[in-house]
């Protein structure tokens, strides 16, 4: 089982997040919407969670492109994805891709709101 935590108060997250909960038909993820504070489990502080993607694949808590991979792992149609990400160099690439998002983020956030 692999557990995401997300901002669902993010238009783009909950959009993403709609994808992959119908992706993962198997309920092999357990999703866990941070933005409304009532997570109890969280594995860090809140603040963390909503400024990047946070995943639990096992024992290992993971962030940015890593935490994509594990939920991409889970879900069968991605998985071979998933997997492909656990090559250093590839994971480091779609790092680089993530930290990109990030910067566009909000205003991407602004467009979708308005």
């Amino acid at each position: 089982m692999v557990t995401v935590w997300f901002d669902g108060g993010c238009p783009l997250c909950r959009r993403e997040i709609a994808l992959m909960q119908r992706l993962d038909r198997r309920a092999r993820i357990r999703f866990v919407d941070v933005s409304d504070g009532a997570a109890s489990d969280c594995p860090t502080n809140r603040s963390a969670l909503l400024a990047r993607f946070h995943a639990r694949e096992g024992d290992r808590l993971l962030s940015g492109a890593a935490a994509f991979a594990a939920m991409w792992r889970a879900i069968p149609v991605l998985r071979p994805l998933g997997e492909a990400a656990r090559f250093p160099p590839l994971l480091a690439l779609l790092e680089l891709a993530y930290r990109g998002f990030l910067r566009v983020r909000p205003a991407l956030q602004r467009r979708m709101a308005g």
